[in-house]
């Protein structure tokens, strides 16, 4: 029997096993990550209406985003997770969490680890480790440096 897919072809493509990354291996600009991390604290930050307080005239009311910034780590570092809408209820301290297809967003040189809509963030059982406070990636400032050829 065939199964179909969507590209047509009659051939099933297995899922492939995620690759689960330490937060010292993140890099700047990268994204596809899959991470295992503790909630060290989560803090709401203050959001302004993106249409500068005009008068929305769609057919729905804008939704205020709700964002927190987290610091969550493994044992080997910490960085700062930008937690939105739905995910800030997920995001409690001393919560462990897995990151799916999470990406370093960079603000203000600085990284920052997220998750889109193309990602997930799930709570998982408790982790068996220390955070590493004292190595926060989100202290590191990058600089973009042009290399011509």
């Amino acid at each position: 029997m065939e199964t179909a897919t969507a590209s047509g072809s009659g051939t099933v493509t297995a899922k492939r096993k995620p690759v689960f990354v330490k937060v010292h291996q993140l890099q700047p600009n990268t994204s596809g990550h899959t991470l295992t991390v503790k909630v060290v604290s989560s803090k709401p930050v203050k959001v302004t209406n993106k249409n500068g307080g005009r008068p929305s005239f769609s057919s729905r009311p804008l939704q205020p985003s709700r964002i927190a910034e987290c610091l969550v780590g493994d044992e080997t570092g910490t960085i700062l997770f930008t937690a939105r809408n739905d995910q800030v209820d997920t995001m409690k301290p001393d919560t462990t969490v897995i990151l799916r297809n999470a990406k370093i967003d960079m603000f203000k040189g600085t990284m920052r680890l997220a998750v889109d809509k193309w990602g997930r963030v799930e709570v998982t059982e408790p982790a068996n480790f220390e955070v590493k406070e004292e190595n926060n990636l989100s202290l590191v400032e990058y600089e973009l440096v042009n290399v011509e050829e």
